[in-house]
């Protein structure tokens, strides 16, 4: 099962890499943005460019969303957001990949925007906090805190 880790770099990626014994051992790949945290993952790691809510730099990260997705065809993505993953989630998912959405740390009442886009195309949709739960539907899961 191939499994596509992918989020902004900084502490989305932090709290990702803090499930690395989860998934070391599995067929997995990395999709994020350039920054010097993330420029020091190992393995495959692919870079695309961050939207920051500009239409035409989400045109390019669109493209090159496909481009890994049709070089990796991920069955699982796995997520902790921000916006830079959104396209690269909505197309693996109608790619047929599973979804799993895991809400940044930060999060404790309200949703992120990533969260609230993702949750109808997410297959797992974890929170960290319980009171983040009433902010989300019923296919929200509390799974308590990944730091």
């Amino acid at each position: 099962m191939k499994l596509c880790l992918a989020s902004s770099a900084g502490g989305h990626l932090r709290e990702l890499l803090q499930l690395r014994p989860a998934f070391a051992s599995r067929d997995h790949c990395y999709l994020t943005f350039r920054r010097e945290d993330s420029s020091e993952l190992q393995g495959r790691v692919y870079f695309v460019i961050d939207p920051k809510r500009n239409p035409l730099k989400l045109a390019w990260n669109l493209l090159q969303s496909v481009r890994v997705l049709l070089k990796e065809r991920p069955r699982v993505v796995l997520t902790t957001g921000a916006g830079v993953v959104i396209p690269f989630c909505i197309l693996a998912k109608l790619l047929g990949a599973k979804l799993v959405f895991l809400e940044s740390f930060c999060r404790v009442r309200r949703p992120s925007l990533t969260g609230r886009v993702l949750y109808p195309f997410a297959d797992l949709f974890l929170v960290q906090w319980p009171e983040l739960l009433q902010a989300y539907g019923t296919k929200a899961r509390y799974w308590g805190g990944v730091l």
